[in-house]
This record gives structure tokens, C-alpha cells and sequence, in this order.
């Protein structure tokens, strides 16, 4: 059995995708049309690169929505309203509804968090942030490794070949000391975790320079929650879990709490942005706009796609609901399901009060181009 291969074939949802009109996404009209342009815009050089590269069980962007993609970078700076973006949606594309024999659609939330580091190890600053180490290989491409994470998705080149790399609490144990990977350091285990949980950071620095730091591969293990962990162990109740509750029980419970953040064996390491974006990056490279780029299962919904989100009980802006189209522009190791969607929510405190209370069902439109 091939190293990254999972132990047993897991199980995926058979889903179809049934063609509907648009009069009949909630919501449609009294959309930003243009916001969501914008973010298919910014996509569309690297959709267009990266076209016919999805190997294995994950979903290449096809001529037709590459062509989508040209359609819009031609027309970008004609479309400059509501009106002509949503012509632009209707015109180009045909939505479907996601039809499948699961359970509900399930929507959460993630976004970038900012935090206070140093480049040396000094006083309170003594838990690292690590670069990709030399020797990690990718087993599966960075855009499939939510669609296969049920087995190793990357591993360690060794001189006899390739094994599986350290797990969360080696590295910690000092696996990885004394290579001069050290990015960053941060003050508290915690953030540290949870910034591998979200993927990317902007970090505020001694001498008042602020970077970014974003996702530069993983150790390969598969994501476990740890909030599930609690839960299942009785530590806390499912109706009081939340980002902010997980963080409040890992401070409050410093002895258990390395032991609990060790059950996730998956670890990440980071890179340090230049002037490339001015936003987090997601699988395709390109950077994440607030509130419109969602992370999908790879194995379903090609990255680059249009895809519509209506999902009533979520009101994280004061609206009635949470109705809105969006572009698949990440995915993530526990975003698995033709309607799971992780929606990003933006850079800082209130971005994670948001994404840290986001866990509401969901519905899936597909905007398909024309001729796919």
C-alpha cells in the first residue's frame, strides 16, 4: 500500500448536481454581485494557470470554467456595478443545486489572526513558529490534501526513502531544534495552535514591522479536532462549544492543555509573505477577500468555481440570513462534503469572534459554466 494511501477507502457521498433558475437562489437579487466579480477576478489568472493539474480524486477546473475566467479578466475593468456583474453571472453560467443523501450542509468559519512575535527567542517568546523543513515531500497536491486527508498527505525523504514525518507532539518534543527552522516566536502555545488551525497570520514584531505569515505545507498526519476530543471525553458540552470556549478552556487548563492540542497530530508550517498579496493566501495562490472566498471539498467543487451559499440562520453582519455567492478559493483538512464550506470572515479579533461562532447548515447552488 502506497505511504500516503488511507488504511481503508473512505467513504464519499455520491452528489448531483440538478440545474435550477436563478429566481430560485434566496436571495439572488439583493446580492453584491460585484464584490463576488471582484473575487472570481483575482482568481482568474491562477484558475487559469493552474487548470488540468488536479490529479487522483479531486476536481481540475475544466476549459469551460477557465474560459469563464478569461471572460472576466477581458470585461474587468467594464464591470464596474451591481448590474452588470450579476449580468455577467447570469450570462456566463447555469446554477445547480447540490443534491446528495447526507446530512445537512454545514457551514463554519476562519479567518486570520494577528498576533505579537519576535524573531529571537527571548523572555516570554519561546514557542516557535517553524519553516518548512528540507526534507518534507508532498505525497498529494496542496489542493487535494482536504479532498485525501484520510491518509498521509505529505512525508519524509529519508536517504532509504520515504517515511511518515514527526507528529505535533515530537516536534514539540524538540524533533525539529537545533535546524535553524525557527520563523517566528510566539508567547502562547495557544495561539500557536490555533494559528495552524486557521493557516495564516499577520504577526506584529518587536520593532513595530508587521508581516504575514501563511501555510507552506504540513507534516501530513490528518486533522483532528480537538473540540471534538472535549466533547467526546466530557470535558465540555457540545451546546457550549465554540473558538472562543476552546481557547478560554486550553488557558484555563494549563496542565491538560498540551496533552489535549497533541490529540491533533497534524502540524503546519509557514512562509513569510512579501509584497505579493495583501491578503491571506488559499490553495490557489491567489489572495482571500472577506466574506466571499470559501474553502471547499476538492473531491466535489473545482477551486475557482462560483458557488452560491444560503444558509437563513447565519447572520454574522445583522442581516436576515447569510445569503451571498462566493468563489472556492482554499480548502481545508476537516472541510470534507459536497455542502461543507468554510467561509473566510477576514483579518483579526472580530473576524475570529465570527468565524469562532460559525457552525450553521447550509445550502449549495453551483454556478456551472456554460458548456461544462
Amino acid at each position: 500500500m502506497p505511504l500516503g494511501a488511507p488504511t481503508s477507502e473512505p467513504v464519499r457521498l455520491e452528489a448531483a448536481f440538478s440545474p435550477v433558475p436563478f429566481a430560485e437562489l434566496p436571495g439572488w437579487g439583493d446580492d453584491d454581485h460585484l464584490a463576488a466579480f471582484d473575487a472570481f477576478v483575482r482568481s482568474a489568472p491562477a484558475l487559469r494557470d493552474a487548470a488540468g493539474r488536479a490529479p487522483g480524486k479531486t476536481k481540475a477546473a475544466g476549459a469551460a470554467l477557465v474560459a469563464a475566467a478569461e471572460a472576466a479578466l477581458a470585461k474587468a475593468s467594464k464591470v464596474s456595478t451591481r448590474d452588470a456583474a450579476r449580468a455577467f453571472f447570469e450570462g456566463m453560467f447555469a446554477p445547480h443545486r447540490v443534491e446528495h443523501h447526507g446530512a445537512e450542509g454545514l457551514l463554519t468559519g476562519y479567518y486570520e489572526p494577528v498576533l505579537d512575535a519576535a524573531r529571537q527567542a527571548s523572555g516570554a517568546y519561546r514557542v516557535p513558529i517553524y519553516r518548512r523543513p528540507p526534507d518534507l515531500v508532498n505525497l498529494v497536491g496542496e489542493a487535494e490534501r482536504g479532498a485525501l486527508a484520510d491518509g498521509l498527505t505529505h512525508a519524509r525523504r529519508t536517504a532509504s526513502g520515504i517515511e511518515p514525518y514527526a507528529t505535533r507532539a515530537e516536534i514539540e518534543g524538540g524533533a525539529l531544534a537545533g535546524q535553524g527552522l525557527e520563523l517566528v516566536w510566539l508567547d502562547d502555545p495557544v495561539d500557536a495552535f490555533f494559528l495552524h488551525v486557521q493557516g495564516s497570520g499577520r504577526v506584529r514584531l518587536s520593532d513595530g514591522r508587521s508581516i504575514r505569515i501563511t501555510y507552506d505545507g504540513k507534516n501530513g498526519h490528518p486533522y483532528t479536532s480537538i473540540g471534538r476530543y472535549l466533547i467526546d471525553s466530557g470535558a465540555m458540552a457540545a451546546e457550549e462549544m465554540s473558538l472562543d470556549a476552546l481557547k478560554a478552556w486550553l488557558t484555563a487548563h494549563p496542565d491538560d492543555a498540551r496533552a489535549v492540542m497533541q490529540q491533533n497530530t497534524s502540524f503546519v508550517f509557514f512562509r513569510e509573505l512579501g509584497g505579493e498579496t495583501d491578503a491571506p493566501l488559499g490553495a490557489l495562490g491567489t489572495g482571500l477577500s472577506d466574506g466571499r472566498s470559501l474553502a471547499v471539498d476538492t473531491g466535489y467543487h473545482a477551486l475557482g468555481t462560483p458557488i452560491y451559499v444560503s444558509a437563513p440562520t447565519l447572520k454574522p453582519w445583522g442581516e436576515s440570513g447569510f445569503a451571498r455567492l462566493m468563489i472556492a478559493q482554499d480548502v481545508g483538512s476537516a472541510i470534507r462534503g459536497p455542502e461543507r464550506g468554510d467561509i473566510y470572515f477576514g483579518s483579526g479579533a472580530n473576524a475570529g469572534r465570527l468565524a469562532g461562532s460559525t457552525k450553521h447548515p447550509g445550502r449549495f447552488f453551483v454556478l456551472l459554466p456554460h458548456g461544462a
